[in-house]
């Protein structure tokens, strides 16, 4: 009641204070993040293991068995997936919400080193991190320029030390990846003859190198006022030093001499290519593939601004000097923005339109200016608390406060319609302005309460579905809690001198006369059909079945697919298909290159841009990842509303082979990598 007072007594002291909130939004806004959806992350940590050569049912029993036994038992840990394939096991463990993914790399290391017996051949295991929201923000591929004949995937070792390590120094980005590219290796061509003459077998030689391609503490040495610390180096990477490795020495009895036999002496060294694992082809060419994840909050849109800086930066200095280029495929940015601005677009739209209503209604441009000053104070006021909150702005926060424009016009439209009651009956503008706000101030206050405890559980839920929708529930409530302080504060100081000095009838108000007329006759309409259906009680039950059954029958008439999640419209149609087991990577990859012909046809690279009517849009990208054990398709339209249109093309080729199975679908909005549909049939 004071502050309804005070309020009324210092009008300038409130616009003050209304002017400070609006310019303390403004400044919030220009520091939170910018992102597509909230962040909603589960720790997870992958522990791979590689052992080659090794058949999976071997990896299986030695390696991933003991590994599952000890460490099944962490934890906060949700799930737990094992794969084994030719030379390289994996388990994925995926944890709860609320545990450190610190804390559980130290325990998950810690369980590992407990494990006895591992084949000595096998490669230490690697740990390997990620998040549920860990969606890589940019991809890139790395072509030759004209002229450059030399294999791309060659190139791969090149764009690990030179594109990879530029693009890791970009602010915001935590991890950036390279696909693709064949790894260079030292390889011992051995003549079987020569170790057949010399009695050395292949696992002695083996031996030999894998003992000899150490680095070594030696331990200390005090040498007067100083101590020198002596290590032995012997990494080999040069092919003089794989040479010199010696695999056998023995005493000559004839001469007295030792006589050694080096690998030089029985094989060739050379540098190759390891065996590749992977191959990807981007629109009808050989590809090397660069993707970029971000950190965990921060904002997309600056993080882009350096990573676009960085590949602009390449493109000018060392790539041109190799012979290549770097070329963004997918930018995260653009849908984000075109989502972002659809939704303010729709802000904007239902901000307005709530004006015009209400100007319709109240027929009064100084009572639609008070009222309507609580949608921009109210929602720019919020971003206040989502800054300190530490929430985003994404397509979530931004539905919170699309609903609440509508939302926060409530309460002042209650505070106003009572105060021009007062008004009409004759009382002053300012005991008028006090009595409007202050016999209503509880209702407001039981309503705004009402509002912000549906959302409240969300704010404290742990699981997934509250971090995705804790931006929605923080938006919404804090802008109704606004527009509360705005109805007991702002309207009445405000209406205390906008409304006029004598209100007893609507003479003043504006005429409408279409509206008028149309309104007078709805109001007779309802008031008769009112007062008929409580003088009669058949006819009170008939309309309350009617309107009971019309509703339910339009409900299920109407009802929208069941989904965990909306799936957005992205302009990315992802394929997967896994073909029968024993599959080779050439193999694959010629399936992949069939399904590449077939829809060449309809890249607009070779046929233009333009589709004819009645024809699907031309595909402004087409590419492909192929394993041994499964190929990855990949689609972007030219026209990105009709990308889903792609999908029956994709599907009609991709699973010709015999035996293939696997999905063609778009990619989700909330999805993580290659997500399928959120529908629930």
């Amino acid at each position: 009641m004071k502050l309804i007072d005070l309020a009324i007594k210092r009008p300038v002291a409130v616009m003050a204070v209304v002017l400070m909130t609006v310019l303390l939004g403004w400044l919030a806004l220009t520091t939170i993040p910018i992102q597509l959806t909230p962040d909603a992350r589960k720790p997870i940590v992958i522990v791979q293991t590689s052992w080659r050569g090794a058949a999976p049912a071997e990896i299986e029993r030695e390696i991933i068995n003991r590994q599952e036994d000890v460490l099944k038992g962490l934890e906060g840990l949700e799930k737990m997936e094992s794969s084994a394939r030719r030379g390289r096991g994996s388990i994925t463990m995926e944890f709860e919400i609320s545990q450190s993914r610190e804390r559980q790399l130290l325990l998950i290391n810690n369980r590992l080193g407990q494990i006895t017996g591992m084949p000595e051949e096998a490669d230490e295991p690697r740990l390997i991190t990620r998040d549920t929201d860990d969606n890589p923000v940019a991809w890139f591929v790395v072509k030759t320029l004209p002229g450059n004949d030399r294999n791309i995937y060659t190139y791969g070792d090149f764009v690990e030390d030179v594109v990879q390590d530029q693009l890791e120094r970009v602010p915001g980005v935590a991890l950036v990846n390279v696909y693709g590219g064949d790894e260079r290796e030292l390889r011992a061509i051995v003549d079987p003859r020569k170790i057949a003459l010399y009695g050395l077998t292949i696992p002695e030689i083996a031996s030999s190198l894998r003992g000899t391609n150490v680095n070594l503490s030696a331990g200390d040495v005090d040498e007067g006022k100083r101590r020198y610390t002596v290590r032995t180096e012997s990494e080999l990477n040069t092919i003089e030093r794989v040479n010199q490795v010696v695999l056998r020495s023995r005493l000559d009895p004839s001469t007295g001499r030792i006589a050694r036999v080096t690998v030089g002496d029985i094989a060739t060294v050379a540098f190759g290519y390891k065996k590749p694992s992977v191959r990807i082809r981007n629109v009808g060419t050989n590809a090397v593939v660069v993707n970029v994840v971000r950190d965990t909050g921060t904002n997309v849109m600056e993080v882009m601004k350096g990573i676009r800086k960085v590949v602009k930066d390449l493109n000018a200095g060392p790539l041109p000097a190799a012979k290549i280029s770097l070329e963004q495929v997918y930018d995260e940015t653009v849908y984000i923005n075109s989502a972002i601005s659809l939704v303010t677009q729709n802000i904007w739209f239902g901000g307005t339109f709530a004006a015009l209503i209400l100007l319709l209604f109240l027929r009064s441009f100084g009572a639609t200016v008070v009222i309507s000053l609580a949608i921009p104070v109210s929602i720019i006021g919020s971003f206040v608390a989502m800054a300190a909150l530490g929430r985003s702005i994404n397509v979530i926060s931004l539905a919170g406060i699309a609903f609440a424009v509508g939302m926060v016009v409530d309460a002042a439209i209650v505070v106003l319609e009572n105060i021009y009651r007062h008004r009409q009956l004759g009382k002053s503008r300012s005991e008028a302005a006090f009595l409007g706000a202050s016999e209503v101030w509880g209702a407001i206050l039981v309503s705004a309460l009402t509002t912000i405890a549906v959302f409240a559980p969300i704010l404290v839920m742990k699981l997934v579905v509250g971090q995705l929708f804790r931006d929605i529930a923080v938006a919404l409530s804090v802008a109704v809690l606004l527009s509360l302080v705005v109805a007991i504060t702002v309207v009445p100081a405000l209406a205390n001198r906008l409304l006029g000095d004598k209100i007893t009838d609507d003479s003043n108000r504006m005429r409408l006369p279409v509206v008028d007329e149309f309104a007078g006759w709805f109001v007779r309409a309802v008031t008769g059909f009112t007062r008929f259906t409580v003088g009669n009680r058949f006819a009170a039950l008939c309309t309350v079945v009617l309107v009971c059954g019309v509703t339910g029958l339009s409900t299920w008439l109407f009802m929208p697919q069941k989904g965990y999640l909306p799936e957005g419209n992205r302009n990315l149609i992802i394929g997967i298909t896994v073909p029968p087991p024993g599959y080779n990577l050439a193999t694959m990859t010629d399936i992949a290159r069939e399904t590449e012909d077939s829809v060449r046809k309809h890249w607009a690279s070779e046929t233009g841009p333009e589709s004819k009517p009645g024809e699907p849009p031309k595909m402004d990208r087409f590419w492909f990842i192929a394993r041994d054990t499964r190929t990855i398709l990949a689609a972007s339209s030219v026209d990105p509303t009709r990308a889903k249109e792609l999908i029956p093309i994709i599907r009609k080729v991709a699973f010709r082979e015999p035996g293939t199975f696997g999905f063609v679908s778009q990619t989700s909005l909330f999805g993580r990598g290659f997500g399928g549909s959120n529908v629930v049939d």
